[in-house]
C-alpha cells in the first residue's frame, strides 16, 4: 500500500508540474491584441515568432485554424492535433493567451452553415484544441460563441467571439454573374440564430468596457466581392448595426478573417460618435497572391495579399487604437489609427 501511495504521489506531482499555467487576464502595461486566420496545418507557419516580437497580450484565431473539409472525425482530430502539436505553436501558446472562433474549413465543410451534420462532434474537437475546460459553458451549448474581459490597469476590453457557422442559414448562389453568392431576399435567413443574437445584444448592452472587440470569422463591412460576407444577409447587417448603436457600447471594433487578404474598412453610423471598423487579417500560411482588385466602398487601407497578421495597439490615455497589418519578418505592411 505504501508503494502504491508513493507512486500515486509522484504521478500527481508530475501532472501538476506539467499542467499549463492559466494565462493572466489582468495586465499592467500597454495592451496589444494580435489576430489572424487561415492556417493550413500542412504548411509551415512562419508567423508565430514574428507575432511574439510585438509582445501581444492575447492572440485571437479568426477561423480556419486547420483545413479539414471532412465528415471523418478521426481525420478531423488528427488534423487538429497536427496543428496543436507543432513545436513552434506549442511555444507560442505557452507565452500568449489564445482564444478564437472557427470558420468553414475547421468547421468541416467549405462555406457550410447549420446544415453540416458533424458540427456537434467538431465543436468538441475545436474546444479541445483551444484547451477549453470541461466545465466551460461552451462544452454544453450549441455553438462556440463566448466573451472574455481583460483588465489593463483601470481600463478594460471585452472580447466578444461570434459563431457565424453553427446557426447560419443557407446562402443564395449567384447564377447570373461570376460571383459565388448574391444577397438573400431581405429578411430571409439568419447569421447567428435567435439564441446567439439575444446573447450578443446582452453582451453589448451590459458592457462597461472601454473597447468592445467583436470577432466574426467572415467580413462584416465588405460585401461587394460575392464571397461569404454578412452582406449576403443585409437584414442581419442592419440588425447588428442597430444593436451597436442602441447599446451605447464604447469602442466597438470588428475583427474578421476568411479572405486570404488583409484590409481595414470603416463605416459611419448615425447614432455613435466613432466609425465602425472591420479589420480583416488573413491568411497566415497562404494568401490570395493572384489578387487583382475588388470593390469595397468602406475600405480605408491598402489591400494586403501577402501572408499577414493583424495587431491592435490600444492607447487608453488618448482613447485611440492603432491597427497594423504585418507580414513575414514582422514587416509593417499598412496601418490605420482611429480616435474613440
Amino acid at each position: 500500500m505504501k508503494l502504491l501511495y508513493f507512486i500515486f504521489s509522484i504521478i500527481t506531482i508530475f501532472i501538476s508540474c506539467n499542467k499549463k499555467s492559466t494565462k493572466q487576464t489582468t495586465f499592467n502595461n500597454d495592451f496589444i491584441i494580435s489576430f489572424s486566420s487561415c492556417d493550413n496545418q500542412e504548411i509551415e507557419n512562419k508567423m508565430w515568432s514574428e507575432i511574439l516580437k510585438n509582445e501581444p497580450g492575447i492572440f485571437i484565431w479568426g477561423g480556419d485554424i486547420i483545413y479539414s473539409d471532412t465528415e471523418n472525425m478521426q481525420l478531423m482530430q488528427k488534423n487538429y492535433e497536427k496543428q496543436k502539436n507543432d513545436s513552434v505553436y506549442l511555444d507560442f501558446i505557452n507565452k500568449v493567451t489564445v482564444l478564437g472562433t472557427w470558420d468553414d474549413h475547421d468547421y468541416g465543410k467549405n462555406d457550410a452553415g447549420k446544415e453540416y451534420i458533424k458540427k456537434d462532434s467538431v465543436q468538441q474537437l475545436f474546444l479541445d484544441f483551444l484547451d477549453v475546460e470541461t466545465s466551460d459553458i461552451r462544452r454544453n451549448q450549441q455553438g462556440v460563441y463566448f466573451s472574455k474581459d481583460f483588465k489593463i490597469d483601470s481600463n478594460s476590453i471585452k472580447v466578444i467571439v461570434l459563431d457565424t457557422r453553427y446557426f447560419r442559414s443557407e446562402l443564395t448562389k449567384d447564377t447570373i454573374t461570376k460571383k459565388r453568392y448574391k444577397p438573400n431576399t431581405f429578411g430571409e435567413g439568419t447569421m447567428l440564430g435567435n439564441q446567439q443574437w439575444k446573447w450578443l445584444e446582452k453582451q453589448l448592452i451590459s458592457s462597461k468596457s472601454d473597447f468592445n472587440i467583436i470577432v466574426s470569422s467572415i467580413q462584416f463591412l465588405s460585401f461587394e466581392h460575392g464571397f461569404e460576407t454578412w452582406g449576403n444577409m443585409p437584414h442581419e447587417v442592419e440588425k447588428l448595426e442597430t444593436i451597436i448603436q442602441e447599446s451605447k457600447a464604447k469602442g466597438v471594433i470588428i475583427l474578421s478573417g476568411d479572405r486570404h487578404i488583409a484590409e481595414i474598412s470603416s463605416k459611419n453610423l448615425p447614432n455613435i460618435k466613432y466609425p465602425l471598423i472591420d479589420f480583416t487579417a488573413s491568411g497566415m500560411t497562404h494568401s490570395y497572391s493572384s489578387f487583382k482588385g475588388e470593390t469595397n466602398k468602406y475600405r480605408v487601407s491598402n489591400v494586403v495579399f501577402e501572408k499577414n497578421f493583424g495587431l491592435l495597439k490600444f492607447d487608453f490615455k488618448n482613447n485611440s487604437v492603432t491597427m497594423e497589418i504585418r507580414g513575414e519578418n514582422n514587416t509593417l505592411l499598412d496601418s490605420f489609427s482611429q480616435q474613440y
